[in-house]
């Protein structure tokens, strides 16, 4: 039999977790956002659930084409651009909306030829200085732009930096403002924590946008985690990781688990011994010390692990659950089989990293399977 670890994509709950995105913002469009292969869970899979958005947005060219594959029709958009004035061909036979954030770009569109002008999103840097035109550039760009026939309607958009914490958006937003007043166009403002926290109906109507980013949120993660968890958002988890107990061992007291021995036994202890590790994508920052682990389930009993994480195994501690032994299942995270859940926010925290990086980081040895 294959090694047993497997991970579930849970099409019902990122169809919940679209519509989670509409009640938010109701008088938005929605770009699913799909990069990183649907944010690991494979675009193919998810592509079911969350084909009732008006338009997906993506980095990759190659990515544009597999959703072209699946029939999609309507509109993609690339966050990050073209990267070379080649792309731009692939963009007019696609039928590709994309990002524009520097002049080097403008440049490319002006050489371009064409019969299809091209639908624009301008973007501006409005302080999370990464990629995107700075408000004082951002107009001469519109006007270069505009000035193209190789384009057609200009979009106008920005990325914040702090929706999720107490900094929020005000600043960036009276940025944007400023910088494009009287500009026509559609706007596309909000990324998921944005979405969350600061297009409720009691937030001011301004924030809102033709077109809304939510990406994280689609896959039942909290944007804001620890100040509020998935649960709080009503969002549920769309990727469940799960294995099984291959062995057992009986600890003694003073009897340590696991390269560099960073745990050692208080007192006679069993231990069950995951199909698991840094390989598959799970953190290996996840070990579990004298005082603290990372929490698992077994059996759909919460538990945590012990020791190091190696390539290809955990160590777990079997106290909370006499009954486990080899075979029992085992969630890394997600729902176990008896319905409990582990929330992947709270697993990355406690190997100091984000649910992100543990949904993009699924190994390809992993079998991911689209639940029953």
């Amino acid at each position: 039999m294959p090694r047993p670890i497997q991970a579930l994509i849970h099409v019902d709950a990122l169809r919940h977790n679209l519509a989670r995105a509409r009640q938010s913002s109701p008088d938005a469009r929605i770009w699913a956002v799909v990069k990183a292969n649907a944010y690991g869970h494979g675009i193919e899979r998810a592509y079911e659930g969350l084909r009732g958005a008006d338009g997906f947005a993506l980095l990759d060219l190659a990515e544009a084409e597999r959703l072209r594959a699946l029939d999609w029709r309507g509109p993609i958009l690339l966050l990050e651009g073209v990267f070379e004035q080649r792309d731009l061909e692939l963009c007019s036979r696609l039928g590709l909306w994309h990002v524009v954030h520097c002049e080097e770009q403008i440049d490319m569109l002006a050489m371009h030829k064409t019969h299809v002008p091209h639908r624009i999103f301008l973007k501006m840097n409005s302080g999370m200085n990464r990629l995107g035109l700075r408000p004082a550039q951002y107009r001469s760009a519109w006007t270069r732009l505009n000035a193209l026939p190789q384009v057609d309607e200009i979009s106008l958009m920005t990325h914040f930096s702090d929706a999720d914490g107490p900094r929020g958006v005000a600043a960036q937003l009276a940025a944007f403002e400023a910088a494009t007043q009287d500009l026509p166009g559609e706007r596309s403002l909000s990324n998921s924590a944005a979405i969350l926290r600061h297009m409720g109906p009691q937030v001011a109507a301004r924030v809102r946008s033709d077109w809304v980013r939510p990406g994280i949120l689609l896959y039942g993660a909290s944007p804001d985690y620890p100040e509020h968890d998935a649960a709080h958002w009503g969002l549920q988890p769309t990727m469940s990781l799960r294995s099984r107990v291959i062995g057992v061992q009986q600890l003694q007291a003073g009897e340590s688990v696991g390269y560099g021995s960073i745990y050692t036994a208080p007192a006679p202890q069993r231990i069950g011994i995951v199909a698991c590790g840094y390989a598959d994508g799970y953190l290996r920052a996840s070990a579990g010390g004298p005082e603290r682990g990372t929490p698992v389930l077994v059996d759909g009993v919460r538990t945590r692990t012990v020791g190091r994480v190696s390539m290809d195994l955990i160590t777990v501690d079997l106290t909370p659950v006499p009954q486990a032994g080899m075979g029992s299942e085992v969630t890394l995270w997600g729902r176990a089989l008896n319905g409990a859940l582990l929330p992947i926010d709270e697993v990355a925290q406690a190997g100091g990293s984000v649910g992100y990086e543990l949904m993009c980081a699924l190994s390809a040895r992993v079998p991911v399977e689209v639940a029953a």
